[in-house]
């Protein structure tokens, strides 16, 4: 069942989202060769505690940290690790949540490590750029299929892969909740928009094929032919009007 959130409810959305948001800011400049993607997660833990809020993923199903730190040709759901040491040309893939007021925020951003090739630089923007198509057509009264189907569109269009073994999701009181939000798909299929709907949309595109693999941790997901991988994500509330994104400061 696709749930459909009061204005109010929203409104406590918005504020999850806010801290989330505000969470990519700080964080950003942190990001350089030479620390460890551990010393991103002690970051993630001291911010959790100054702003108040409870941790999305730490806990989740057995995951042990705050952040997702997904390093060059890890997809998603890195691990982080006092071993894993960030480099100069490395993209870093952070995914952060947060549970503020009863609801969730959740978004995703890759960044660049200093001087990066411009290959994965281009990677990167097709990825952002297919995150804000599959936002322009979230929209009352387009399907579901249409945001799938805009983010495949320029994905495939630069000649890239799109992943198909995980997608963006429904979001509110539950981390996951209905609908599924596949990154490729028919455009014109799939349930309806209706204002009051809250989505999670998430590319997460690989330079390379679309097949991934799962470490033998669980969790960590690699491209299956080492390919680099970028993904980026935000919480969004379908309007009267159109959309908001809700996971910005």
């Amino acid at each position: 069942m696709i749930l459909i959130k009061s204005p109010r409810e929203i409104e406590a959305m918005r504020r999850a989202g806010a801290v989330v948001g505000q969470f990519f800011e700080e964080v950003r400049p942190l990001i350089r060769p030479g620390i460890t993607t551990w010393d991103l997660e002690e970051f993630a833990d001291r911010y959790i505690r100054r702003c108040g809020v409870g941790t999305a993923f730490k806990g989740y199903m057995g995951y042990p940290a705050h952040i997702c730190a997904s390093l060059n040709d890890t997809v998603v759901h890195g691990i982080p690790s006092k071993e894993r040491v960030i480099r100069e040309g490395d993209i870093l893939s952070i995914d952060f949540g947060v549970l503020k007021d009863g609801f969730y925020g959740d978004a995703a951003k890759t960044f660049a490590v200093g001087e990066i090739d411009p290959d994965s630089a281009r990677l990167m923007e097709t990825t952002e750029k297919s995150l804000f198509a599959g936002i322009e057509a979230a929209r009352p009264g387009n399907r579901l299929g249409d945001i799938s189907g805009a983010v495949q569109a320029v994905v495939e269009g630069a000649g890239y892969s799109v992943v198909r073994d995980f997608v963006g999701h429904g979001i509110g009181r539950s981390m996951h909740e209905e609908p599924q939000v596949p990154n490729f798909g028919m455009k014109g299929t799939g349930p309806k928009l209706h204002p009051g709907m809250t989505l999670a949309i998430e590319p997460m595109v690989n330079a390379g094929g679309w097949a991934v693999k799962v470490q033998g941790d669980g969790w960590t997901v690699l491209t299956r032919d080492g390919s680099r991988s970028a993904h980026f994500e935000h919480t969004i509330a379908i309007t009267e009007e159109g959309n908001e994104i809700l996971s910005i400061p």
